[in-house]
Parts: structure tokens; sequence; C-alpha cells
């Protein structure tokens, strides 16, 4: 539960009751602790419209045990980092067996944040060069590789650590940029690789300066270009940019946003019958690879403020 200070409190609350016959109560087992979900707990998120979420159980979705024993992904409708949870009946994905909890409680945020900016946002075509702006991070590895599955011909990566820019290169990604560069080397970098082979996705978990230098690097001097579809996910290095309207005006530029309020209830619906399945089918199967720390959900407190290295999600167990 999330208190009165910075950090949530271990403590004992009722089980919560079912209200409809679309909900169900399940037993959780893990869940993954993300920035949305910390961004909501302390009201930065825009989703929670500036309110702390003083009193309420944290987490937004999990894994879990229906009551016929059936293991499942599930968003929640109470939270979800409890030992019960109620989730709504149309908001279930069952696991396949060589699916651990760790990787399937992880791996589902990463999916919203990565599949649905490439598929619904950008609209990939196979063959499209992408640029994954910030894909150090546990969301921009994982989309790395779903921007392969998809069928990118090219996956340019940008961050901000070395070690895992290296590893990028073993999950997909064909070129690295590090962003600890200067402006000149990084935005050299860019305009060099867009020569080469223009940038038709970019999608980007970071905003702030790089994608100011990003856009810079798009820019144009009058003749035909490519259209490139420009899609903000995250802000992890600031919400606000300054865009040259030169920019807007000097390319063929699709830029839009990917997030809760962006995405269309068919496309929902979409991600739950089919995107979800595929790609939790995938991480099974090892085509799909993430990385987990476990924690133990008495130790919450503690961990809030964890800094976790090398692109990996924290996970409650429960």
């Amino acid at each position: 539960m999330f208190g009165q200070g910075d950090a949530p409190q271990y403590v004992e609350v009722p089980d919560p009751v079912v209200q409809n016959e679309n909900e169900v109560l399940v037993t959780v087992k893990a869940v993954a602790l993300k920035h949305f979900d910390k961004g909501r707990a302390r009201g930065t998120h825009y989703s929670t419209a500036g309110n702390k979420q003083e009193g309420k159980i944290i987490g937004g979705d999990g894994v879990g045990f229906l009551p016929d024993g059936t293991r499942v992904y599930a968003l929640g409708v109470s939270g979800m980092m409890a030992e019960k949870a109620i989730v709504e009946r149309d908001r279930i994905v069952p696991l396949p067996a060589g699916l651990d909890d760790l990787t399937a409680a992880a791996v589902p945020n990463a999916v919203f944040g990565a599949a649905m900016a490439l598929r619904f946002r950008a609209g990939i075509e196979r063959g499209d060069t992408v640029l994954v702006n910030g894909a150090t991070g546990f969301t921009g590895r994982v989309a790395v590789q779903i921007a392969k599955h998809y069928g990118a011909g090219k996956v340019i990566a940008t961050g901000r650590n070395p070690r895992s820019l290296d590893e990028l290169r073993g999950l997909g990604a064909d070129e690295v940029i590090s962003v600890e560069q200067s402006d000149e080397e990084f935005t050299a970098r860019l305009k060099e690789l867009h020569r080469q082979t223009p940038f038709n996705v970019i999608v980007d978990y970071l905003w702030g300066h790089t994608a100011e230098m990003i856009l810079a690097a798009l820019k144009g001097s009058g003749a035909f270009t490519p259209r490139t579809r420009y899609v903000s996910v995250g802000s992890m290095t600031g919400d606000v940019i300054q865009l040259s309207a030169a920019n807007l005006r000097s390319i063929d530029l699709q830029l839009s946003g990917s997030g809760l309020g962006s995405w269309t209830k068919g496309q929902v619906h979409m991600l739950f019958g089919e995107i979800l399945p595929e790609m939790f089918q995938l991480a099974a199967e090892g085509k799909l690879k993430v990385g987990t720390v476990p924690v133990r959900i008495e130790d919450i407190g503690k961990l809030w403020e964890r800094d976790v290295t090398g692109g990996r999600r924290v996970v409650v167990e429960i």
C-alpha cells in the first residue's frame, strides 16, 4: 500500500470483494514494479491527474491464479501488489507452461510500450529502418527485439550504458549510438545513418534533448524526403522540447504518442487477444529475452527506490 511518505508500506489489508460478474478474484504470485506504478503512486503520471495514491494498493497488473487454478496474466481493477486482487475477465491472458512467473510479470508493460507504438502508432512495415531512442532501458530492449520480430530491416539503438549498448547487438540492434558523447558527434552520427538508410520509424523513450537532436538531424533542405513516423512513448530525460517549425515543413514527418488514451478499444482488444499471447509464447521459447530482479513483497518499502541497471526490471514475488 502506498503510504504518506515517499515509499509504500507493507501492511495487512482485507481481501478485495468482487463487485460484478465481469470481475474475478485472483491469487497473485508476481507483480513487476514499473516507472508507471511509481508515477501513479506519486501522482506524477498523467493518468492520475496529479492525485497521489495514498492508502491505495500499488501495481496495475500481474501474474496469478484464477479460482480454477489457471495461471494467467491480468490487468487489475484493484491494486495487484497483494496476495489477492480483483481483475476483469476480459483483461486476462492464460500463460504458456514454459514461462516463469517473473518473466511473465515483467514482459507485458514493455509490450504495451513497444508493440503498441510500433504496430498501431508507427504502422511498422517489413523492411523498415527503426530507431529506438533510449534502448538500454527495459522497454527499449524489448522494443529492439519486437521491431526485429515485426520485420524491421535495420534497427538502430541509442542509450547511455556502454555494456547495455553492446548487449543490444545480441538482441537485434544493427547499430548502436551512445548518448554519452558531444551533441555534435551524436547528431553527426544520426545524420550519417539517416543518409545511408532513412529512418522510417522512431520510437522514443527519452524525449528531452535527445529528441531535439534527432529531429534536428532529420531536417531537410527542400528536396523530397522519405516519410518518418516518430512516436513518443516515454520522457525519461524531459517532458518538454523545442521544435523548429522548419523541421515540420522540411520533412515528411508524422509525430505522435503512444500510451493510455491514445489507443482505440479495438487495439486494446487486439493487445489482450493477439499481441500479448504471441509475446508470451516468444518469451517462453527464449525468443524474447528480458532480465528481472526478484524481491519479496515484505521488502518493497526498502527497495522502492532501488537503482536497477542493465535494462532489468524489479519483480515483486508474493
